[in-house]
């Protein structure tokens, strides 16, 4: 009996709730650790963010629509998933970050938790960043937070699946959407959330994920007009300055992160999710 042919692999983005090929036909090899071929995957274009942005925009409304306890629910529903496939997300981020077994297990559950504490934020963010406002006049006036919109995210290069989704959660936590650049040279555990959102109970659009080279997507989510926000977090440090540039000619909110990557294993804090939202502020008569 002949050994069996090998079989690779060849994955696509994630738009608005779909799985296309990108548009330019292209393909890169994804290796391991060593050097080794692990899959092909889609090399997206400039059209391809295009659609990404226009997927994320028409998804904005339903999401940001809906109840803070709402949003908590379905993503919570994803921690169930992801918990579900820890063992292919392990392996994923064991091959791809070349740590050990035991090591990949805990960065897989540490991102699972990381998940359901943004998630049992959703229904706080309104008490903790809102507020009653004392005035002197026969007013109420109240402060409320609003998701800023679109959000570009240049996902962590190195911290494959829990920078992913450090990054990624808050920006659904406060219901925002997101075009998500991810990880340039370890991108299947981003592949394969994008598998875990489209049977979750997340809408379409809501996340689109873009796998490709980070240096030539970058520029155009920066410039691109219908992007409300910017996360730096995994731009080359030699592109942040021109990045912040173009980002400034359409006065997106730019989140600016340490040149060198943080330790994604620390506590997290409410800090991101301050960073995403707009303080709206209302003015109401008394006895109206």
């Amino acid at each position: 009996m002949s050994d069996r042919v090998t079989v690779s692999k060849t994955y696509k983005l994630y738009l608005g709730g779909a799985f296309p090929r990108s548009e330019s036909g292209r393909t890169y090899p994804v290796t391991d650790g060593k050097g080794r071929f692990l899959a092909n995957a889609a090399q997206a274009s400039r059209k391809d963010l295009r659609e990404a942005v226009v997927a994320a925009r028409g998804a904005f409304g339903k999401w940001s629509g809906a109840t803070a306890y709402n949003r908590g629910q379905v993503l919570y529903r994803v921690a169930e998933l992801l918990e579900g496939r820890r063992e292919q997300f392990a392996d994923e981020v064991a091959a791809g970050e070349g740590v050990p077994a035991k090591r990949a297990q805990a960065l897989v559950d540490a991102a699972v938790d990381r998940w359901v504490w943004y998630a049992g934020w959703t229904d706080k963010i309104a008490t903790v960043l809102g507020a009653a406002n004392p005035v002197a006049g026969p007013y109420f006036s109240f402060s409320v937070p609003e998701p800023t919109g679109v959000v570009g995210v240049l996902a962590p290069q190195r911290s494959s699946l829990l920078g992913l989704v450090s990054v990624l959660a808050p920006v659904l936590a406060v219901g925002a959407t997101a075009v998500v650049v991810t990880s340039q040279d370890r991108p299947l555990p981003a592949i394969t959330l994008s598998e875990v959102l489209a049977t979750s109970d997340v809408p379409g659009g809501v996340v689109n994920l873009l796998t490709g080279h980070t240096a030539e997507l970058a520029p155009w989510l920066a410039s691109h007009a219908d992007v409300n926000a910017l996360d730096l977090t995994g731009a080359p440090p030699e592109l942040r300055v021109d990045l912040e540039k173009s980002a400034a000619g359409t006065v997106k909110r730019v989140l600016r992160v340490p040149t060198t990557e943080p330790d994604w294993t620390d506590r997290p804090d409410i800090a991101r999710l301050r960073a995403l939202v707009e303080t709206k502020t209302v003015w109401h008569p008394m006895g109206v």
